[in-house]
């Protein structure tokens, strides 16, 4: 069994039920979430030894934020508890031309005020096959950027791969900045995760005329810049989801996948969206599971790309499909037929 650790803030979410506006809905669904702690999860689904490696506070919220990854077999031993809150996202999830809009209360969070000290990753890293940690986790605070190189930095001293998701958000930091950080970052990396517009504003490459949302693909734009992304920092595997916006309840879902040789297209999802929040995340988990298991990279991204269209027919950040499910649509197909 393959052991995995990832990184980064777990979070309150507050969430609109009924695809209410904020302000239309007197009630808010409870639930917790974060892009690291949603790969975590996806991997002890599939049966992976999932850890995550974060910090939050001794009290009630902190500890039903702990109790929700131990519900799916993730591994706790590695959150520091410690700091006075949880940081707080809410959710108002869109529909047909209305896109969903996130607020984020999570300034000094314990994950965004935790010290270096706190994390012993000369232990977290014995005997690990793999590490993954988002864009999200640096752009956090300047500690928090500590922590991440000194992460890397230590799991590639044991030989561990470590696979990141370029996850920009411009309401953590500015586009400079995590250009700056996040280019330091990518030599210690050997998978590369991320959708062109996290490219472009991360590590400045642009997939020539494309426009995903308005369905131009330019597949020899990517091809392109997945080469030069892999020269200029020798990634193992650079891959990328396709989301096409027909509208903020369906999209086209799909992903790309490069070897350094061999560039791959997935089959393509027309999906029906429930919450697309955790999509990504699940891609991860799934590209992840897929490659430690040894499966061919393109049938890993074809795993990868079925496990996140499921993710997306759920509520929540968390998915909750096992291995078994994901082949099921790899070999079934999607007609949704009642199973009986």
């Amino acid at each position: 069994m393959a052991k995995i650790c990832t990184m980064g803030e777990l979070m309150l979410r507050l969430a609109t039920e009924k695809y209410m506006r904020f302000g239309q809905d007197d009630s808010y669904f409870a639930t917790y979430g974060g892009a690291e702690a949603n790969v975590a999860v996806s991997l002890a689904n599939f049966g992976d030894d999932a850890y995550f490696i974060s910090k939050l506070p001794k009290h009630e919220i902190g500890e039903a934020a702990v109790a929700s990854l131990r519900a799916f077999g993730v591994h706790t031993d590695y959150i520091v508890r410690g700091g006075d809150r949880v940081g707080v996202y809410y959710l108002e999830t869109g529909a047909s031309l209305r896109p969903s809009k996130v607020i984020y209360d999570r300034a000094h969070s314990s994950m965004a005020e935790a010290a270096l000290s706190d994390f012993d990753f000369d232990a977290y890293f014995t005997d690990c096959d793999w590490f993954h940690f988002s864009g999200i986790t640096p752009a956090l605070s300047g500690s928090c950027r500590e922590i991440t190189f000194a992460a890397v930095k230590a799991a590639k001293a044991r030989g561990v791969t470590v696979s990141v998701d370029l996850n920009y958000r411009k309401k953590l930091w500015t586009k400079e900045q995590a250009r700056e950080t996040m280019t330091a970052l990518m030599p210690w990396c050997d998978v590369c995760i991320g959708n062109e517009e996290d490219a472009e504003t991360c590590l400045g490459f642009k997939p020539g005329e494309t426009d995903v949302a308005g369905g131009n693909i330019d597949l020899g734009g990517y091809k392109s810049i997945f080469r030069q992304m892999k020269d200029a920092f020798g990634f193992r595997y650079v891959a990328t989801t396709l989301r096409e916006s027909y509208s903020a309840s369906d999209n086209g879902w799909s992903a790309l996948i490069y070897d350094g040789n061999e560039f791959y297209r997935t089959k393509k999802y027309d999906i029906h969206i429930v919450d697309r929040v955790g999509g990504g995340d699940s891609f991860s988990g799934g590209l992840i599971h897929a490659l430690l298991a040894g499966r061919d990279f393109r049938d890993a991204a074809e795993f990868a790309v079925a496990a996140s269209a499921l993710k997306h027919t759920i509520p929540g950040d968390y998915s909750r499909f096992s291995e078994a499910d994901v082949d099921s649509i790899l070999k079934n197909g999607t007609g949704g037929r009642v199973q009986r």
